[in-house]
């Protein structure tokens, strides 16, 4: 038996080498199609890889509360909201907690931010200390907001870098004032550089104290808060989003089944999310970009009928002289898979490099684009989906072959 594979290996070979530029086109079909499919996975995953090790970093023992309203209500003009009280009872009555930091969006009050004739128009948030803690996110220059300054209510901001560079400050811009609406702030820090994603700039934030962002919104306006909070001991995470969601539907008065009027995310839960979108997505856009793998399978197939004609007298010989149905339908079905597989192979190498340019060149204009990553899993898919072809569209030129009747083969002019 092993005799046997191997000659008909050597065969199939054989045939693939005399017909070196036909083999070179049957291939090419098969070649573009993985090379199309593992570029787009390889983009795929990287953007995903970038995009959930920033949840990560998070940690999974990190719970993120925000207002939610439900359907109903919010067709009702009825909208939901945390309030101070709510944060102020979670660092009370909810144990096993830490690092609690509320974040309050005063940009929709604060307007514009300015130095000088520059304006910029980032997001102005008002959080504590504890913020850096959270999101693992630290000054570059500078420090950052204390208790202090919270407690105080000091009119100070710290900076991200896209803001520094709409407003044309300083390297290092400590010392600096800038007007947030009609209030100047004292500029105290600036915060590393995070990039871009999805070509919007991480770095367009203001920072100020907590309390100072609740007095610019005023008692006049509903603030828009969410909290973030990291749970000791990550085992006692379900435990304590229980005692959250009760706390939290006591404090707004939801009974029975009416719906939560808010939300807790996890940094775990958020990034399993976006890998399971990611992965479909990855999956349907291959899907579609490896539809070019039925073409190719088809030349083969087309190839594949025309060898058998062009060889008939070969087969008849070779069943005169003894070989069996099966020697020669092994030795075509063979030479269609080493066919498919050769693309594959090369496939999978071009498709390799492909991304990476593709990766580099949108770094170009996308300084922060991530890197192309290949996983394990679409290389053996595509060699195995590639010999899949082969067998399938050479199934029936072997099967053809193998049916030729000796007599009727060697007549054949």
């Amino acid at each position: 038996m092993l005799w046997a594979f191997q000659e008909c290996f050597r065969l199939a070979i054989s045939s693939i080498r005399a017909q070196g530029f036909r083999s070179l086109l049957t291939v090419l079909g098969i070649t573009i199609g993985i090379a199309s499919v593992i570029c787009v996975i390889a983009l795929m995953q990287g953007l995903t890889r970038a995009i959930v090790s920033q949840f990560e970093s998070l940690g999974s023992n990190t719970l993120t509360v925000r207002a939610m309203t439900p359907r109903v209500d919010a067709l009702r003009g009825k909208f939901a909201h945390l309030t101070p009280e709510d944060i102020d009872e979670l660092r009370l009555r909810v144990g096993g907690i830490e690092n609690i930091t509320p974040l309050v969006l005063a940009g929709a009050r604060v307007g514009e931010v300015r130095s000088g004739s520059k304006v910029s128009n980032g997001t102005v948030l008002g959080t504590t200390a504890s913020f850096q803690d959270v999101y693992k996110l630290f000054p570059r220059q500078g420090r950052f907001l204390t208790a202090f300054d919270n407690q105080s209510h000091r009119r100070i901001v710290v900076l991200g870098e896209q803001i520094r560079k709409d407003l044309e400050l300083p390297d290092n811009p400590v010392g600096e004032f800038v007007q947030v609406g009609s209030e100047w702030y004292k500029v105290v820090g600036l915060m590393e550089t995070r990039g871009e994603e999805f070509g919007q700039s991480q770095d367009s934030f203001i920072l100020m104290p907590y309390q100072t962002a609740l007095a610019v919104i005023g008692l006049a306006t509903t603030p828009d808060l969410w909290v973030t909070f990291s749970v000791i001991h990550a085992e006692d995470l379900d435990s304590v989003r229980q005692q959250v969601i009760g706390l939290l539907r006591r404090r707004h008065g939801l009974r029975g089944d009416a719906p939560d009027d808010f939300t807790i995310q996890s940094a775990e839960s958020v990034a399993r999310v976006l890998k399971s979108v990611s992965m479909g997505l990855t999956f349907v856009i291959s899907g579609i970009v490896g539809i070019s793998l039925i073409v190719g399978g088809i030349g083969i197939m087309n190839i594949m009928l025309v060898s058998v004609t062009e060889r008939t007298r070969e087969i008849g010989i070779a069943k005169a002289l003894g070989a069996p149905r099966g020697f020669v339908l092994f030795q075509f079905l063979i030479e269609a898979v080493v066919l498919a597989l050769m693309g594959g192979v090369v496939g999978v190498a071009f498709g390799f490099a492909a991304a990476y340019v593709l990766g580099a060149t949108i770094s170009s204009g996308v300084p922060s684009f991530p890197t192309p990553y290949v996983p394990w899993w679409s290389v053996a898919g595509a060699l195995g989906f590639s010999t899949l072809v082969g067998v399938v569209f050479g199934l029936l030129p072997a099967t053809k072959a193998a049916n030729l009747a000796p007599i009727e083969a060697l007549r054949y002019e």
